[in-house]
């Protein structure tokens, strides 16, 4: 079920959910951790997110590119999305891996910079790229842009 994935793309503490589809806090945090919700609660939530009950029992979370929600994304973040590693699916997970293997290679670099200096300059821009995914992470963060299930929960869960 998808229920977190819509839940963050809109931008909603489960709190916030509860209260706008009329169950509680604690109903919504039992169906995002995988128990079974009545045909009720899934009506009620699919009402207040402005889906379909279909919707909600999908078991992958893609963006449609012509839903609002896309639309109103700063440019500069559909672009980061789109052209995640040649994907039209950004991962928050590859994302991850590529800011760690640009960390662990531009500080390698930095320390043969020592002996080299065009190691130097090649660990620092690999740093610079580390820096620039680690942006990349947060606003996939803040905008709930993942297609992944590894996206990192919100702080009033």
């Amino acid at each position: 079920m998808i229920l977190k994935q819509l839940r963050l793309s809109r931008l909603l503490s489960q709190e916030q959910l509860a209260q706008m589809s009329g169950l509680s806090a604690r109903t919504i945090q039992r169906i995002e951790s995988g128990h079974k919700p009545s045909l009720e609660s899934l009506k009620s939530l699919a009402s207040a997110l402005q889906v379909d009950v279909a919707t909600l029992n999908q078991e992958n979370f893609m963006i449609d590119r012509k839903s609002n929600h896309w639309q109103s994304l700063p440019l500069g973040l559909k672009w980061l999305f789109a052209m995640n590693f040649f994907s039209f699916k950004p991962s928050r997970h590859a994302a991850v891996k590529v800011e760690f293997a640009s960390h662990l290679f531009g500080f390698l670099f930095c320390v043969f910079g020592l002996i080299n200096e065009a190691s130097l300059a090649g660990g620092i821009i690999l740093l610079a790229n580390a820096y620039l995914f680690r942006l990349h992470l947060w606003l996939g963060d803040k905008y709930g842009a993942w297609y992944d299930h590894e996206q990192r929960p919100s702080p009033s869960q």
